[in-house]
């Protein structure tokens, strides 16, 4: 019997040394953050990722500025980078801005308040490492903006949307990119696009997107109707601008991008278009790493006001 303990105490004792009182158990991940997308549906986005724990997308050896919020590069350090780039600190008139309809001024739209007249044009799409831009060659057309114009030079995306509207901040959002004819000016048309239906410019489109991925360079399109890129409801000649779908918000700001030159004037359509999931997510796909939510973060107002321009008759 003595025999029969002693071995019962050492199974015992040998079953206390191996136990793990641990239970084994998945790795924890973390939640996905979330961001009002169109009032629908929220957009489901996971926490920005850091230098050191980013995805495996290409990333260029140097970037001049990027959108990850604990980078030395971030947003909130652009004005710090270049003494060139101090508006992005320092300016009172800065882009993007929170809009709520109920705040703006309205205004009923004439015939000078702003008139587009865009044309086909050689243009190339381009991965320019923050964002995917098409490139206009040559004239495109332009925008009269109370008797000045604007000739069309670029378009971009930025996902999700940088403006936010009337407490919304939207999947996707393209800014038309114009300048005076010696350069000295810049007026913005911005369109913004919740989840929903492919949009038509950028089906036509996906194959050289695709190409572009974790690559900078640039593909020809050909010669591009910019009407379509925009898919938009402003008057195509001059005169008046159509009644349906043609209302705007108007307000002086910046570029959203380093050096934040201000003095810009943005007009932001306030008709909301489509695009799909698949397309959202190949535009943040072919950027660079830091950029995949290349929104740059709302500005304070600093006593601007903003106008809703539109036939209210």
């Amino acid at each position: 019997m003595l025999k029969d303990s002693l071995l019962c105490l050492f199974v015992f004792t040998f079953f206390l040394l191996c136990w793990n009182p641990t239970p084994i158990r998945a790795d924890d991940s973390p939640e996905p953050t979330h961001i009002r997308g169109n009032g629908s549906h929220p957009i489901h986005e996971w926490p920005h990722p850091t230098p050191d724990t980013h995805h495996d997308a290409a990333t260029p050896e140097v970037i001049e500025f990027g959108y990850w919020q604990d980078d030395p590069k971030g947003p909130q350090h652009w004005g710090d980078l270049k003494k060139e780039w101090s508006l992005c600190k320092e300016g009172k008139r800065q882009s993007p801005i929170e809009i709520w309809e109920k705040n703006a001024s309205k205004d009923i739209t004439s015939s000078d308040d702003l008139v587009v007249s865009y044309k086909p044009a050689n243009a190339t799409i381009k991965n320019e490492e923050h964002a995917i831009s098409v490139l206009f060659e040559g004239d495109a057309g332009s925008i009269r903006v109370n008797g000045t114009d604007y000739f069309l030079k670029q378009c971009h995306w930025h996902h999700p949307s940088e403006h936010i509207v009337n407490g919304r901040r939207h999947d996707l959002e393209l800014h038309m990119v114009h300048k005076t004819k010696d350069m000295s000016k810049v007026a913005v048309i911005g369109f913004l696009y919740r989840l929903g239906a492919p949009n038509s410019f950028l089906t036509k489109v996906t194959s050289q997107i695709t190409s572009l991925i974790g690559v900078q360079k640039g593909i020809p399109l050909g010669v591009t109707d910019p009407r379509r890129v925009k898919k938009a409801h402003f008057q195509k000649n001059m005169g008046k601008p159509k009644k349906a779908g043609s209302k705007f918000f108007r307000y002086m700001g910046s570029l959203t991008t380093p050096p934040c030159v201000e003095e810009v004037i943005w007009h932001l359509n306030k008709k909301v278009q489509s695009a799909s999931p698949a397309q959202v997510e190949l535009l943040q796909d072919a950027v660079f790493d830091f950029a995949r939510n290349n929104a740059r973060p709302i500005q304070p107002l600093n006593g601007r006001g903003y106008k809703l321009y539109g036939d209210y008759h």
